[in-house]
């Protein structure tokens, strides 16, 4: 038998339904409450209107959000490239080669070490408040190590992808093309049966569009649905290739023409901004601002990565996409959990409604914009996870 509780008193509950509250997409209602019926959201509106439950939860006049997806992310990995991020910093530029640093680490390392250090992560990213996540493949690149790799994922999340297509394997550095040949057959029919999703690095360095095209066309064959790493660090062929395969998401999307940005508004492919990346390499930011007034639909992530991103705090990239990326603190609270889930093709979750599963963060702030407005600072003081309190 599940009980039902009630959280109330809530000074703003984002509930990401503009038929509620205040009519706009935050759909945010004042002086709110939240009745949690098991693992789903049974009732939102005003706490003076609030049925009776079993359970009572005073949120002490703080703000209730949807909990954060975070549909980008690399968390099956070992060691760390603490001098690489050192020496960036210090003037050296970023490449797509430092990934290799990662794959002989991975490699070396236990199933039991990879598994801890994933749980490590998953654990901090719920502290800050985050009850959704993707994560990938792609520090293995050989068909026992990828295949292990979305394993490990896969007692963790729904959300698994396959990255075999990360950069191409240093076993292979002088036969790409046998290596796409290995990425399309031995190892997808290895990984495919433990993930969700198939993923391309589309880019110099990594894999052009035509090698793209061929990798996530292979993947679709075998039930993967597209998403595609996209012109992240110059032009390419990455946004336009996501929409033409009508990939989930087109991840990164810094360097973009206006055919790039028409292309987006007008198809289902969601942009994802990852602006813990630009963070960490001194980049060009990624201009939401121009995505947003297209019409495209943007989410926002962490890309946490032990090369490029090395954080799992979604309200540290809600503050980065505010201050550098031109989006309003509403904008990014709506990318970081809607736009999440769109970029996931879920709609149970991202959303504070009923029939939702019931993943709530409970901020210790009266509003959400104090995620952008307080950056740094550990607002989140209760999680609840497929409607229990896990934080």
């Amino acid at each position: 038998m599940s009980s039902s509780t009630v959280i109330t008193n809530i000074a703003t509950l984002v509930t990401n339904d503009p038929s509620l509250g205040d009519g706009s997409p935050l759909g945010l209602i004042q002086d709110a409450a939240v009745v949690i019926d098991g693992d789903r959201v049974a009732w939102t509106g005003e706490s003076s209107k609030a049925p009776a439950t079993d359970n009572r939860v005073d949120a002490g006049g703080r703000a209730v959000l949807p909990g954060f997806v975070d549909s980008h992310s690399h968390l099956v990995f070992a060691g760390d490239r603490t001098q690489e991020f050192n020496a960036r910093m210090s003037g050296r530029s970023y490449t797509a080669g430092g990934i290799r640093t990662t794959v002989a680490a991975t490699r070396a390392a236990s199933d039991a070490e990879l598994e801890a250090n994933l749980t490590h992560h998953l654990a901090e990213a719920l502290r800050q408040g985050t009850t959704t996540f993707e994560t990938k493949s792609g520090y293995g690149l050989t068909v026992e190590d990828e295949s292990r790799a979305l394993r490990i994922a896969a007692r963790h999340t729904d959300e698994v992808t396959y990255l075999g297509a990360h950069i191409v394997s240093p076993d292979y550095a002088d036969d790409p093309a046998a290596y796409v040949a290995l990425v399309t057959g031995e190892m997808l029919d290895a990984c495919a049966p433990h993930a969700r999703w198939i993923d391309v690095f589309c880019e110099k360095g990594a894999f052009d569009g035509d090698q793209a095209r061929a990798i996530l066309t292979a993947g679709r064959a075998k039930g993967l649905h597209p998403r595609i790493h996209a012109n992240q660090l110059s032009y390419g062929p990455g946004v336009q290739l996501a929409v033409e395969l009508d990939a989930a998401s087109a991840d990164h999307c810094t360097h973009l023409t206006d055919a790039d940005v028409d292309a987006l508004a007008n198809s289902s492919t969601v942009a994802t901004l990852l602006p813990g990346a630009e963070f960490s390499t001194r980049a060009q930011w990624p201009d939401a601002r121009r995505l947003l007034d297209a019409g495209a639909t943007v989410a926002l992530s962490t890309d946490c990565n032990p090369g490029s991103s090395f954080t799992s705090s979604v309200p540290f990239c809600i503050a980065l996409a505010v201050r550098d990326m031109r989006m309003t603190p509403d904008e990014a609270v709506w990318s970081a959990t809607a736009g999440g889930a769109a970029a996931l093709r879920r709609t149970d979750i991202g959303r504070l409604t009923p029939g939702a599963r019931a993943d709530l963060t409970l901020l210790d702030a009266p509003s959400h914009v104090h995620l952008a407005y307080r950056p740094g600072v550990p607002l989140v003081s209760g999680v609840w996870r497929r409607g229990a309190r896990v934080v």
